[in-house]
């Protein structure tokens, strides 16, 4: 067997990683450190031919001899069929440029927080919504840079999970990997669910029959997800992202012209205010939550880096979605509430009258179902990524591997919507999926990787650092402010929605 099959089969890597879960530098490598895995310091981290075979055939008891393409083979030839559906696979899963990575940004980004920003608008007043909303957006913004930073300097970070054996020692730090894992996958599930609400909503408007029961409508949701769910790489999701722009984009403007065109006919006194007026602090909380919501990017951050043909480029892919973010949100809730005043709805396009809102809904349709696949694509690739980290069936290119991804793929969307019938409420699912998750993963825990992992010598050391120190301990601040306010926001939310018969119950056809 050649040396080009014994590099491209060592399937087992060294990942960074000592046994015992800490981070290993690149020094203890050049050093000759006994405690690593043979296989690294050997030159070039290759194996034996003799070792390649074995750890291909069989690693973790996956024994790669079921792999095989014809009766008769020998332990090369599987190793070369093995080494070609790796090679196709590692090279099918690392092609995302960066401009691709930021049509996948904004498919996660720029979809269902758009149309919770009028609301958001109308809680807490002109002037309060836009503070908010470019405030949460800067600092989404810039978390999402420390993230990128630790990507790049700790390539072993696959998933967002894989930090916490970065952010503490040992057995801790894989204990606190394992908990973030659940909680990334869970975290999405929630995201997904808001899609399957929001595709049952859209239906129901769009065909105007009130004898057919919301829960067909939440079953064909359900199957279209599911559906466009399936392409398994991010550079071919990124295709559909176009369309996914242009979807919300469409139905955005179509509710805001109307609504404009409204307005006007009314002198433009629809009643919207600079300031908060009497606004609680349940729905204060729940408004905060929701912008944080809106900015629910960073979570896959690794994930879609690490198929990056070019890592060291995310910086532009970060900046321009940035940029883009923070002028549609704050242009849509800023009109949004202008032309519709306080009486608004949670999604926007319910809040245009009853024709607009069909054609809103079905410009909307794409939005709805891309978006949400991405995010089933980023919870599967995560999944797979982890249940076969050393076996090809990761790439999704064998018989094995469709059947698996498929099976991965329908058990997400069984789970999301599940939940989202369980919680048939827009904006508090919204909100308690930000303040729960989303606060960890766009704010205090990439604070906390700039203290532990990105910052180099004291915290007062520089004028630079005593910036980034008091920047870095506001977002943590405020992060942790909104994991516990704002779960109590959006659990009090929900228990009154239920109180007030303001929905149906769950698995009902009441909407």
């Amino acid at each position: 067997m050649s040396d080009k099959y014994a590099r491209e089969a060592s399937i087992e890597k060294y990942d960074g990683y000592t046994p015992n879960g800490d981070v290993v530098d690149d020094i203890d490598i050049e050093k000759g450190n006994t405690h690593l895995p043979a296989y690294v310091t050997q030159p070039n981290g290759q194996l034996s031919k003799d070792d390649t075979i074995t750890k291909v055939l069989e690693v973790n008891g996956f024994h790669r001899h079921k792999e095989k393409t014809a009766p008769g083979q020998t332990d090369a030839d599987r190793v070369e069929y093995i080494s070609e559906v790796t090679a196709h696979g590692e090279k099918k899963f690392h092609k995302l440029t960066w401009f691709q990575l930021v049509i996948v940004l904004v498919i996660t980004a720029v979809a269902l927080g758009t149309l919770s920003m009028p609301l958001v608008f109308a809680s807490l007043g002109m002037v309060g919504g836009t503070i908010l909303t470019v405030g949460m957006g800067c600092m989404a913004v810039y978390t999402s840079f420390v993230i990128g930073q630790v990507k790049l300097r700790y390539p072993q970070v696959h998933h967002y999970s894989d930090v916490g054996r970065l952010l503490l020692p040992g057995t801790a730090g894989v204990i606190l990997s394992r908990c973030l894992e659940v909680i990334f996958v869970f975290f999405i599930i929630l995201g997904i669910g808001s899609h399957f609400l929001t595709g049952k909503m859209a239906f129901q408007t769009i065909v105007d029959d009130t004898t057919i029961c919301a829960l067909v409508w939440s079953v064909v949701t359900l199957v279209l997800l599911f559906l466009c769910a399936l392409p398994p790489s991010f550079a071919e999701m990124s295709v559909l992202g176009y369309v996914d722009f242009i979807s919300i984009m469409s139905a955005v403007f179509v509710t805001l012209i109307a609504a404009g065109i409204d307005a006007h006919s009314k002198g433009w006194n629809t009643g919207w205010t600079a300031g908060a007026g009497n606004v609680t602090f349940v729905q204060g909380m729940l408004a905060a939550c929701n912008v944080l919501f809106a900015y629910a990017f960073s979570i896959g951050q690794f994930t879609y880096m690490e198929e990056m043909a070019r890592p060291e480029d995310f910086p532009k892919a970060v900046g321009v979605l940035g940029i883009v973010m923070i002028t549609i949100y704050t242009c849509v809730g800023a009109l949004g509430y202008a032309f519709i005043g306080p009486g608004v709805k949670g999604p926007a396009l319910l809040s245009a009258g009853h024709t607009i809102s069909r054609v809103a809904f079905g410009l909307a349709l794409p939005v709805i179902f891309i978006s949400g696949a991405i995010l089933v694509t980023t919870d599967g690739r995560f999944i797979m990524d982890k249940l076969f980290k050393n076996n090809i069936v990761r790439y999704v290119n064998t018989a094995r591997g469709w059947a698996v991804w498929i099976c991965v793929v329908l058990g997400l969307v069984l789970c999301s919507w599940i939940i989202a019938e369980v919680i048939p409420v827009f904006s508090p699912l919204l909100g308690i999926t930000a303040a729960l998750f989303n606060s960890a993963f766009t704010l205090y825990l990439p604070g906390i990787m700039w203290f532990k992992l990105i910052k180099e010598g004291g915290c007062f050391s520089s004028p630079k650092n005593i910036a980034l120190t008091i920047v870095n301990a506001i977002i943590i601040a405020v992060g942790l402010t909104i994991l516990g306010a704002g779960t109590y926001a959006s659990v009090q939310d929900i228990v009154d929605s239920y109180a007030g018969k303001s929905v149906g119950k769950p698995f009902s056809c009441k909407a």
